[in-house]
């Protein structure tokens, strides 16, 4: 097979070679749309239901809450694991599923148990709200809002009515957190002594102030060729409004003038008692926890929130935004970055070893070939199969860039060595015979190194979502690599190593080295037990320094962006 395969190429040669071409060309043009994001998906699907509870306590929420919405959701279909908080005044039940379950078939479940449930919480509780399907690493972007002549509360106004909305509506954003916000509220600060005294209760408070505020339909005048509908215009804009309102029934009798609901009560515009604050470049301001959903690319969604952000910014005078906080995205930049060098390094490395070695430009550039289209290969894979480029992928295509350059270099020496000592036969044959001579032992090399990779497939857990990308992208690049040396190298080879082997000649470095090499060897082989005793001290040297390394789950990273999280007790 491999035989065939090698003499259909170089028969096709021109084909081959366009073929390559036209890979370039699409990865080129496709790469950029892959998707990016820092890790892989490390954590299995999972659902959050949060319930608030105003008022209730940490037990009462646990007990009136927590508990009847665990038994409701337990024996969901593919459910691993449930897990819930309870807090003051906030309940939180997430669901941990299989690592192959349907999220959307499961999230359906969940919603139609949740509906069920909800009759049984307590009046005081609002209705369960099940979140937002959230990547891994959900948090896109942190962005800081200041301002020396605005309150929070002010901030808050366009935080919630004009910035959220509008980065709520980039594609890929699942949600956008507002913390130390400030809601305004209109509050009615009841005196009980004044309602002693004019003999008026709590609910007809409480349903004055509602029915103040409640919108009215108008309904609508029909007229002989139109219907005409009518707009009730809100009594009450303001907080000094409110305050005129009269009660709408009262227990006390005979008082000349309507008794109006500042009467019993102070009103004002404020906000309730925070339980979070936000401190931003020394002063107090807000921060917009910009989430991503899972299907979302990280490097797109983070550049489509900040073109949001500069459309908004002639709106939001008076008010500084600082979308640098937090930013993943700038450390895909980097890797990207670092990856662009890497290749070019690499590159460079392989042009001067192959000029050192070989002494000549046409075998650098035919081995050169093998980078690109093995990694542009590999890369298209990914793409075609929904998977996300990170920091693990990126490692495996780095790793695999020294096998994927020595297949190629394997190959055309050979080849150019047998052309110079077969100058009388057809290059076609000559070729031919070169390239299945060393064939079989690269093919059975990268098979062994595609067998080494299996335990990291067969990793479970944590561990195996982390590494499992790199093993993917390494064994893609190096199966591409194969490839390209059973196709590309040997056609280009044919097409420009026979003009360049009209005269033997050897690389200086070559011989310098060849030279040293006969002066070395004799005595090693004379005394082979010496070389075998030092290759086992070196072994037992290392065996004795393995204990002395250092260990860690992930690299030294150079991110920019520290977070400290600390969890205080209970009452805090």
């Amino acid at each position: 097979m491999l035989q065939a395969l090698v003499s259909t190429s170089l028969k096709l040669r021109g084909v081959v070679i366009v073929l390559a071409i036209l890979l370039l060309i699409v990865g080129v043009r496709t790469l950029p749309a892959t998707q990016l994001d820092v890790f892989p998906e490390f954590a299995p699907p999972l659902i959050e239901i949060q319930t608030e509870a105003p008022g209730l306590s940490t037990t009462e929420v646990e007990s009136l809450v927590t508990a009847p919405l665990e038994n409701a959701l337990n024996g969901i279909t593919s459910l691993k694991t449930l897990r819930s908080k309870s807090v003051l005044g906030l309940s939180s039940v997430v669901l941990i599923l299989q690592q192959n379950a349907d999220l959307m078939a499961a999230r359906q479940l969940v919603q139609e148990r949740l509906t069920l449930a909800a009759s049984r919480l307590p009046a005081i509780a609002h209705p369960p709200v099940m979140l937002s399907p959230l990547s891994s690493t959900s948090r896109l972007m942190k962005i800081g809002l200041s301002s020396a002549t605005m309150s929070q509360m002010e901030m808050t106004d366009l935080a919630r009515w004009t910035m959220r909305p509008r980065l709520m509506a980039v594609p890929g954003v699942a949600n956008v957190a507002i913390w130390g916000e400030r809601d305004r509220q209109w509050q009615i600060i009841v005196h009980p002594d004044r309602l002693r005294a004019h003999n008026v209760t709590l609910d007809t408070v409480i349903a004055t102030a509602r029915e103040a505020v409640a919108p009215e339909a108008g309904g609508f005048i029909d007229t002989p060729t139109q219907r005409l509908p009518i707009t009730n215009l809100p009594a009450v804009t303001r907080s000094a409004e409110l305050a005129n309102v009269p009660l709408s029934k009262t227990n006390s009798i005979g008082f000349t003038t309507p008794l109006t609901l500042g009467a019993v009560a102070d009103i004002r515009e404020s906000f309730p008692t925070p339980i979070g604050d936000a401190v931003i470049n020394d002063k107090p301001g807000l921060l917009l926890i910009v989430e991503k959903q899972p299907s979302g690319n990280t490097l797109d969604v983070t550049r489509n929130v900040e073109k949001a952000l500069d459309e908004l910014r002639p709106g939001l005078r008076g008010l500084e935004v600082d979308s640098t906080i937090f930013r993943p995205a700038t450390f895909i930049e980097t890797a990207l970055n670092n990856l662009n060098r890497a290749l070019l390094i690499g590159c460079l490395l392989v042009v001067i070893v192959l000029t050192l070695f070989l002494f000549d430009w046409r075998t650098a550039l035919i081995s050169l070939t093998a980078i690109p289209l093995s990694l542009v290969a590999a890369g298209l894979v990914l793409y075609l199969t929904n998977s996300t480029v990170n920091t693990m992928v990126l490692a495996g295509l780095i790793l695999a860039l020294g096998e994927v350059v020595d297949d190629a270099i394997i190959d055309v020496e050979n080849i150019q060595r047998r052309l110079r000592l077969n100058m009388n036969e057809s290059p076609f044959s000559v070729v031919l015979n070169a390239s299945l001579e060393v064939r079989s032992a690269i093919v059975y090399a990268t098979l062994i190194v595609v067998l080494v990779f299996l335990p990291v497939f067969l990793l479970d857990g944590l561990a195996g979502s982390f590494f499992r990308p790199l093993a993917v992208s390494y064994v893609l690049a190096v199966l591409a690599s194969l490839v390209v040396a059973l196709t590309v190298t040997p056609a280009m080879s044919l097409w420009l190593l026979p003009r360049a082997s009209q005269k033997e000649s050897e690389a200086p470095l070559t011989r310098w080295l060849k030279r040293g090499y006969r002066v070395v060897l004799p005595p090693i082989v004379k005394h082979s037990w010496l070389a075998l005793t030092a290759m086992l001290g070196i072994f037992l040297a290392a065996a004795m320094a393995f204990p002395y390394l250092g260990e860690g789950f992930f690299p030294e990273f150079k991110e920019t962006d520290f977070l400290m999280h600390w969890v205080g007790k209970p009452g805090t």
